[in-house]
């Protein structure tokens, strides 16, 4: 049940509730007051039949020494008092009033019935004015809490903006209750994390750029080293740094960049294979590529043989031969038989500089390094608005599924396979 049900039913059945007492509290207050003046009234009326009897006067409607009267009365009058019941055990209620008056007992009956009548007609007066009061309460409850509701949700929807990494989500304030004080702090909030992650992408950037240089002029160095396996190994070493760096500052661009994919027209295919091929070396082991239909995309080809290429390196160096490269139409798997991908990576999507957090399989080394890679590739899909997914199949193994069908421009269902 959602906030606004709550808030609706909550004010109905308050609303409801009140309707209840009152008219409970209405009825027995005006039941009472009505038969109090019927007393009252019956009384008198005996006082007078009284004195007339006592005058020889005779009146109609007055039963002397009556030889049935309700217990009640009957007993008031024994002990030289007078009786006022009223009796409902007959088809209709009767007032009765009997006193003694020197040998006789004197009596007055009246019907009740127009009284009880006039109660019936209250209670259904009050029925309906709680059924309407009921009804108008539900209406104002559910209006009212359909605004609220409205206010939560976009407060709601701009929490989950931000948290899917749009920093310049914000929404407007309104009035001063405490929806209003969980905007302000949601968008102060958004203003830190926005200021946090700008400082931290500056140190990022401007570390990488102050290395690019002195890794360069390593990288130069090592290839002046004379032939052997130290220069081998320090060339290999400087490589991987100033791979690094490139990666560094790639994620530094991606966090912050506004900019479009160039987009041409290419056959998903070719640009798979050339994608493998910047990552493997010729007839590398353990590697298949399938593709079960071409299709033309109309995408960035450098950025969707990034997104692959880093998807490739990955399942290599991280997870476990083969490993499957399979096309179908704008659709690309990246499979391999390793310890699957980590939960958190599942659940929450590639983090840079995650080293090793909820890795699925610790000796396999799935989880391990710096995380730029499959951060890489999913800001290089954010930017083409393609999909990136990362699932562990049943089977075994890890998957990331790259879907290009938004930028589908055609198919051909011929089916062509292949190994490299």
């Amino acid at each position: 049940m959602g906030l606004r049900t709550k808030i609706g039913v909550a004010i109905t059945a308050t609303a409801a509730l009140v309707a209840v007492i009152m008219g409970f509290v209405v009825h027995h207050r005006t039941a009472a007051n009505a038969l109090e003046t019927a007393r009252d009234t019956i009384r008198s009326r005996l006082t007078i039949a009284v004195d007339d009897h006592a005058a020889g006067v005779d009146r109609r409607r007055v039963l002397i020494n009556p030889a049935v009267l309700p217990a009640p009365v009957r007993e008031a009058v024994a002990r030289g008092e007078t009786g006022v019941y009223l009796d409902r055990s007959g088809q209709e209620p009767e007032l009765w009033a009997a006193c003694r008056s020197g040998k006789d007992v004197i009596a007055l009956r009246h019907s009740y019935l127009r009284q009880d009548r006039k109660l019936e007609a209250l209670d259904r007066d009050l029925l309906l004015a709680g059924s309407i009061g009921t009804a108008l309460a539900c209406v104002i409850g559910v209006t009212f809490a359909a605004v609220l509701g409205r206010r939560l949700d976009a407060s709601a929807r701009t929490a989950e903006r931000i948290a899917e990494g749009d920093l310049s989500a914000r929404i407007e304030p309104r009035g001063k209750d405490e929806i209003a004080r969980l905007t302000t702090a949601l968008n102060t909030m958004a203003d830190a994390l926005a200021a946090r992650l700008q400082a931290e992408r500056d140190v990022t950037s401007d570390i990488a750029h102050e290395l690019r240089t002195p890794v360069a002029g390593l990288v130069a160095a090592a290839g002046l080293l004379p032939p052997g396996r130290p220069a081998e190994m320090v060339q290999e070493r400087a490589r991987r740094v100033s791979a690094l760096m490139e990666d560094v500052l790639e994620v530094a661009r991606l966090d912050g960049s506004t900019e479009r994919a160039e987009t041409e027209v290419r056959p998903l295919d070719e640009l798979v294979r050339r994608a493998v091929r910047s990552v493997t070396t010729p007839g590398q082991a353990g590697l298949e590529i399938r593709v079960v239909r071409a299709a033309l995309v109309e995408t960035d080809a450098r950025r969707v043989e990034r997104i692959l290429a880093n998807l490739v390196s990955n399942a290599f160096r991280h997870g476990a031969a083969p490993v499957r490269v399979e096309v179908e139409g704008a659709v690309v798997r990246v499979h391999d038989q390793g310890p699957g991908f980590p939960a958190e990576l599942l659940a929450r999507g590639p983090v840079r500089f995650r080293t090793g957090a909820g890795q699925a399989a610790p000796a396999a080394g799935r989880g391990q390094g710096l995380g730029l890679g499959l951060t890489i590739a999913a800001g290089q899909a954010r930017v083409l608005g393609a999909r990136l997914r990362f699932t562990n199949p049943p089977a075994g193994g890890a998957e990331a599924i790259l879907d290009l069908r938004a930028s589908t421009r055609t198919e051909d269902e011929e089916t062509v396979s292949g190994h490299a």
